[in-house]
């Protein structure tokens, strides 16, 4: 068995890589990088010590995936993973669109050449924006709740809760993969939703196996942690090191909410799926760390002041059009089907993140373009 994954040098893709690498030793684990992220270097060098093949090249040029080995298997953790990736003035909309279609349709030439299985990393960014804002919140203790009651299955009691007003696959536990896709999404979901697309029309045109996991934060030691992207990391490298915090939107409360998953917690599923694959099986599922490992800005930096010391985060009451006040992903299609469910609790997450930013004071400065 000989898996390729694509942004194995990224903080996701070298996580399935020494995690596959450890717990499946006979596979034979190669990957491509255009080493653009700076840190990448670091994990590039890690990696090769485990003896693993890779290549410097780019997704979106079709010639440098020539030179790659026929695999059994593609992961496709390349990606520009910024919510306000083509409108930050940083990335512009075509090289955001390049990095997270143009080269999803490249790397399904390469499936279909080599006639094997593919698993795509999504977003919980696919979810409508507006649909996710009109999830009716208000603030209990220092976070975001949904609005009790619910309408929902699990709790079909009368109430002035219109359901009408939120879309299908919305409960307690979460959104579920039937919630409206409905854009507006932002440029990188909408980029991402079309990659699942097309990963599904190429599973049905030439009956390859395709798994699309939708992912909620991920979070660990060694992220590349930003503003915009790895927001669990690098609010807690920012406390370590008493560098300026900001609550954004929501009048400045901090009360937003986020669910956090281990990125290695992922590898289990992946492997399972490569090992054993199921026609029979939905493609799309929800991987996140869901309600149980939820926490609002507020909560993290409560956690923060206990573990490094009192600092503080400005408020700025200002509203960014992507921005969303409760948004925890439901797994439970992932349960059932696959019997997967997290494995590292939310406090053990976060604590590794803070050992790793005892140990590494300048991260932030090493990895942040």
């Amino acid at each position: 068995m000989r898996i390729l994954i694509t942004g194995i040098c990224g903080f996701v893709g070298s996580a399935l890589a020494r995690g596959l690498r450890e717990g499946w030793p006979p596979w034979e684990i190669v990957g491509l990088d255009n080493l653009v992220r700076a840190g990448s270097e670091t994990n590039r060098r890690a990696l090769r010590e485990r003896g693993i093949r890779l290549y410097h090249g780019d997704v979106r040029n079709p010639s440098d995936l020539e030179v790659l080995p026929p695999c059994d298997w593609i992961i496709e953790a390349a990606a520009n993973p910024s919510v306000l990736a083509g409108v930050d003035g940083k990335t512009s909309s075509r090289q955001l669109i390049e990095h997270n279609l143009v080269g999803t349709i490249n790397v399904l030439e390469l499936l279909k050449q080599w006639r094997c299985g593919f698993t795509i990393l999504s977003t919980s960014r696919v979810y409508s924006i507006r649909a996710l804002a009109a999830i009716p919140v208000k603030t209990q203790g220092d976070r975001f709740v949904p609005v009790p009651p619910v309408c929902s299955t699990l709790n079909p009691q009368p109430s002035t809760f219109n359901p009408q007003t939120v879309s299908p696959g919305f409960s307690p536990n979460g959104i579920a993969e039937d919630f409206s896709t409905e854009p507006p999404l932002s440029l990188y979901g909408t980029s991402k939703r079309a990659s699942e697309l097309l990963a599904c029309e190429y599973a049905e045109s030439f009956g390859l196996p395709v798994s699309i996991l939708r992912c909620g934060v991920l979070a660990g030691a060694g992220q590349f942690g930003k503003i915009d992207q790895g927001i669990f990391s690098y609010w807690i490298h920012s406390w370590c090191q008493k560098r300026p915090l900001k609550y954004i939107g929501f009048n400045g409360s901090g009360c937003q909410v986020r669910d956090c998953l281990h990125a290695r917690d992922l590898v289990p599923l992946v492997a399972h799926q490569i090992s054993k694959p199921r026609s029979d099986a939905v493609r799309v599922l929800n991987v996140s760390g869901g309600l149980s490992q939820s926490a609002s800005l507020r909560e993290l930096s409560a956690w923060c002041a206990r573990r490094f010391g009192p600092h503080s985060a400005a408020a700025d009451a200002s509203n960014r059009p992507f921005d969303v006040p409760w948004l925890i992903l439901d797994s439970s299609r992932a349960a059932q089907v696959w019997a997967w469910k997290p494995q590292t609790p939310l406090d053990a997450i976060w604590s590794e993140i803070a050992d790793h930013a005892e140990k590494n004071p300048d991260w932030l400065d090493a990895t942040a373009d």
